[in-house]
């Protein structure tokens, strides 16, 4: 059960073998510097304009530059910060230009942080203003006609990388073209690549932003489309490298890399097609309708990627149904990679005018181009054993209700996680010095059910939920002396158990840092 079954291609996906084959043989064969002018040198330089056109041919991209960069974030930067440059230097001419500085409201929070950093550094002091999307995540285009005609910059996304949504790249161009002729566009196309036809020397696009490591390249590449009448600002100055437009050793590895990636795109025999990766998606959604009986989908599929779902389920906060989900090996995430960290509902669900719960429960299942029908078939096998494992955790904790007198046990959880720590960093070591210890695992019922019963390093486990850790507090604290050591998914529940337990006059309580995530596990 716990292999992994990875569903978070939005976030980064593995290397696909052709690319790592392709950086190993730049790193050990093709390691010269494209700047220098011996053979292995002209050989890199080579494989490098190689790489280039190819992706020159796959974007269509005209006589537009395509720049190597580390990733979609230094390309943003890089186009922002040319953007504003040329409209600094236009206002300092006297020339007219638009006051505004408009992104979508669900832009990846690397573009509305550029465009403030650099409006700040430069001294524009231009205003930054949010374009409202609707309830499916698409652009306002009302909006932004009329905000259009003030506008300097105008930057939107082709998809959105939590929710999937498209974007009316040809309506945002129509309005553009109509109301603002003289502002620039950048569009972030992390999400599109491989995924959505993308034909820049057919749309007024001034700048486009990609990833390697979102298509099977390694992370630390990228591109920049700039388009030939684009104003340019090097970010990076030095050497020269990039034809003076980006300084800095080239990534060689990493290029190499997207050129096995790219090649594969334009083969047509390694990625699926758009009707094959709508049916995978369309089995995905109807394997949630099974587990998750009234599951919301948060964009409409026929507007959205054909590799991503965005859900919730009322009554399941997204933490505990990724504690479910992990727990069974599917990996899956809350939203951005970026703001995972951030313990908030998701702003893009709140910007299409979401509930703040609905957009605290919202769940992003995505997979990558390379998948198959085979792998789908197991995912969604794994998602009913979900939904059943939550089902069955619900009915027991129904029973004892019934059934049990409600726990009288005074646990100071206020204070619990001001208690010092003990932590088991090495817990084979730790079982040979204490093998009276008691291994306990906290995760919640629904989440144990999904991912089966547990050993470490060969031991058996108990398991008490952290929700229901009073019931068991009486029966630990009369034997003060045996070491009870919490552990969970992430270390974070174990901590609290401990410390509480610290607190309560047990000070032979521990955790595992890091919790199963860190620690090799095996399942019976």
């Amino acid at each position: 059960m716990h292999h992994d079954i990875y569903l978070d291609a939005n976030a980064t996906t593995p290397v696909l073998p052709a690319a790592a084959h392709a950086a190993m043989r730049a790193m050990q064969s093709l390691y010269g510097n494209p700047s220098s002018g011996h053979m292995m040198g002209l050989q890199a330089q080579a494989l490098m304009e190689d790489v280039r056109a190819r992706a020159g041919r796959l974007l269509d991209a005209g006589e537009g530059r395509l720049v190597f960069v580390s990733g979609a974030t230094e390309a943003i930067q890089t186009a922002v910060l040319s953007a504003l440059s040329a409209i600094r230097a236009q206002r300092q001419s006297g020339r007219a230009t638009g006051r505004l500085l408009v992104y979508g409201a669900t832009e990846h929070k690397a573009v509305p942080e550029s465009i403030a950093h650099w409006n700040r550094v430069l001294g524009l002091d231009l205003e930054m203003r949010a374009l409202p999307v609707d309830r499916d995540g698409r652009h306002d285009l009302s909006a932004l006609a009329a905000m259009a005609g003030d506008a300097a910059l105008v930057c939107t996304m082709a998809a959105n990388n939590e929710t999937g949504a498209l974007s009316d790249l040809e309506g945002i161009e129509r309005v553009l073209t109509r109301c603002a002729p003289d502002a620039l566009w950048l569009v972030d196309c992390v999400q599109a690549l491989g995924k959505l036809p993308l034909r820049l020397r057919q749309r007024r696009i001034d700048y486009a932003a990609f990833s390697g490591h979102k298509l099977y390249a390694p992370k630390g590449i990228g591109l920049l489309y700039v388009a030939a009448h684009a104003p340019f600002t090097p970010l990076m100055v030095g050497g020269g490298q990039e034809s003076a437009l980006r300084s800095g050793t080239e990534n060689m590895a990493g290029i190499a890399a997207l050129g096995a990636v790219l090649a594969a795109l334009e083969d047509g025999s390694t990625f699926r097609d758009a009707a094959s990766l709508l049916r995978m998606r369309d089995t995905l959604a109807d394997s949630l309708r099974d587990a998750f009986p009234g599951v919301l989908f948060n964009t409409p599929l026929d507007h959205a990627l054909p590799t991503t779902l965005n859900f919730s389920v009322p009554g399941r906060p997204s933490k505990a149904l990724m504690d479910v989900f992990d727990a069974a090996g599917i990996r899956v995430s809350a939203g951005s990679a970026c703001s995972a960290a951030k313990a908030a509902p998701s702003y893009v669900l709140l910007a299409m005018g979401f509930p703040e719960d609905r957009a605290a429960s919202a769940i992003r299942m995505s997979f990558g181009p390379a998948s198959d029908e085979a792998w789908i078939a197991q995912a969604c096998a794994r998602i009913r054993h979900c939904g059943g494992s939550l089902a069955q955790a619900d009915r027991n904790l129904a029973r004892a209700a019934v059934d049990q007198e409600p726990s009288t046990t005074d646990v100071p959880w206020d204070d619990a996680t001001g208690s010092p720590l003990q932590a088991v960093h090495d817990m084979q070591q730790f079982l040979v010095e204490h093998p009276d210890a008691e291994l306990i695992d906290v995760r919640e019922p629904g989440e144990r059910l999904a991912g089966g019963s547990l050993q470490l390093c060969g031991r058996a486990t108990q398991h008490a939920a952290l929700s229901a850790l009073a019931e068991h507090c009486g029966t630990w604290l009369s034997r003060k002396d045996a070491p009870l050591v919490f552990f969970c998914r992430s270390g974070a529940r174990s901590a609290r158990a401990a410390a509480l337990l610290h607190r309560m006059g047990h000070q032979n309580a521990w955790h595992l840092p890091g919790g199963l995530a860190l620690q090799g596990r095996q399942a019976e």
